[in-house]
């Protein structure tokens, strides 16, 4: 069946499907009725015959079959039969403008993804949801209470894509998000969690995310704001990585006059064996409140409450055991302090506008720190690069304490080791100060120094080293060159 479709001012021919059919199976019957008026005797080729017949009806039956699959093309899933892991917020009456109170419908969906699709585990008691995903399709959702994962636990498992919004009347003491297990049990409830591309607004109540007691968990691009605790607390588990992150009490971009009462942490490591890297504290009084041991900060950009106004970049609290390395950060206004510093290395970092590193004696113990190749600037306000706060004690024991190697603008360079010269010319005392650049006041424990005399061959010897002052004398006056290297690793 042949048709004509005006398209375009022009007349189209086109094909019907049932009219194809048609036209090949015409075709075929007078191709087969054709073949005795050219072969000759029909009669005598039976077999001929019936293959021509055999193969008209498996033409016939080809094309009511329909058009065979592409190499190329996808096959027809059904989804009635899908047993997808993705659970939607919508379908769950969620309501993605903000408006109502969702709290319910993300836990109903969050509770149903917590169903394990088998019985694998990923940990004694952890059940593998097997990547199941509450997804907030792109919304903002109003909550009255924290978001919770079911105490059943479970592990491979993931929120993502969508807005949090804290209403007027959220708990306080609570988070948005709470990945929160029995403190009090030996194990573990939760298992590789994956926060991912949220925005939570504490409105000014409680927190952002609070993860207990959970282990390999990640918060990955999330934007954590107007929190009056915590953006993110981590207590207890361990291996919890935060990165890609933002995190801001107030939000701004600096200079913001109201600054000096920023309060609140950005993130707070109360456990062990974490990493914080490529993140953003860009307002809180503290940005990282450490008081857990072996954790990891690389990349990270600190500029809440200015150090000068009481605020602090880094706090590492947890005296005598700090096991804490602190890489290619930049700390902007903002101060790294560092209480009875023991296995602490902090290097490849940016100090700007007199911030500094603080180290604070709470025991008196500073053991096995590295400060080394950090680029500091200053406002030329005779602020030491690296600074002992002794006003609790002094330090009393020092063991392996390397400060060195790094460079200053406007600030006060200080080193555990240090070399200088001093000339003299016919005397018997050739006195070098290095008061002002070594770290400790009165601690050098180890001296090297060359004699270089004009003409004469004098006995000379170390006499003293008080206040960091480093004599030399001669049983003889002479015109004489001393050079002389100190350090306080170990004093």
């Amino acid at each position: 069946m042949m048709v004509f479709r005006k398209r375009g001012g022009g007349l189209e021919r086109k094909m019907t499907p049932i009219g194809l059919v048609a036209f090949l199976v015409f075709l075929a019957v007078g191709s087969a009725n054709a073949v005795p008026a050219v072969m000759g005797d029909w009669s005598h080729n039976s077999g001929h015959r019936n293959l021509i017949e055999r193969r008209l009806e498996n033409l016939k039956a080809s094309l009511a079959a329909g058009p065979a699959s592409s190499p190329g093309s996808s096959p027809k899933v059904s989804t009635e039969a899908s047993n997808s892991r993705v659970y939607h917020v919508t379908s769950y009456g969620a309501d993605a403008t903000g408006s109502t109170d969702s709290t319910d419908a993300i836990n109903k969906a969050i509770s149903d993804a917590f169903k394990a699709p088998s019985d694998r585990i990923l940990m004694a008691g952890i059940a593998d949801l097997g990547g199941a995903e509450v997804h907030l399709d792109g919304g903002t959702y109003l909550i009255s209470s924290p978001l919770t994962l079911p105490s059943s636990g479970g592990g491979n498992f993931r929120i993502t894509g969508g807005s949090l919004l804290a209403s007027d009347d959220f708990p306080t003491d609570r988070y948005l998000i709470e990945l929160n297990s029995d403190s009090s049990s030996s194990s573990f409830l939760f298992e590789y969690v994956t926060l991912k591309d949220l925005l939570l607004d504490s409105n000014y109540r409680g927190g952002g995310i609070a993860v207990v007691n959970s282990i390999r968990t990640t918060i990955d691009n999330c934007y954590i704001v107007h929190f009056m605790s915590d953006g993110i607390k981590v207590q207890g588990g361990h291996e919890t990585y935060i990165r890609n992150c933002f995190l801001g009490q107030h939000i701004t971009s600096g200079d913001d006059p109201g600054e000096r009462n920023f309060t609140g942490t950005g993130i707070n490591l109360m456990g062990p064996d974490n990493a914080v890297t490529d993140t953003v504290i860009f307002s809180a009084a503290t940005g990282i409140m450490v008081t857990g041991q072996a954790n990891t900060i690389s990349g990270v950009h600190c500029y809440n409450k200015a150090t000068g106004f009481g605020g602090v970049g880094i706090h590492l609290k947890t005296p005598g055991l700090i096991q804490t390395r602190i890489i290619n950060c930049y700390m902007d206004y903002t101060s790294i302090v560092s209480e009875d510093p023991v296995l602490l290395h902090i290097s490849g970092c940016y100090f700007l506008a007199d911030a500094n590193v603080v180290l604070r004696s709470v025991k008196g113990v500073i053991k096995a720190v590295n400060i080394v190749d950090n680029i500091f600037s200053g406002q030329n306000g005779g602020v030491d690069i690296v600074q002992l706060d002794e006003s609790a004690g002094k330090f009393t024991t020092v063991d392996q304490v390397i400060v060195q190697g790094n460079v200053a603008q406007r600030m006060v360079l200080k080193s555990t080791s240090a070399i200088s010269s001093v000339e003299g010319n016919g005397t018997t005392t050739w006195t070098v100060d290095f008061s002002s650049m070594l770290l400790f006041p009165d601690r050098i424990g180890h001296v090297q120094y060359s004699f270089h005399a004009d003409s004469s061959f004098p006995s000379h010897a170390l006499r003293n080293t008080t206040g960091n002052q480093v004599t030399i004398v001669s049983d003889i006056p002479v015109s004489a060159k001393v050079h002389v290297a100190v350090d306080q690793n170990g004093g």
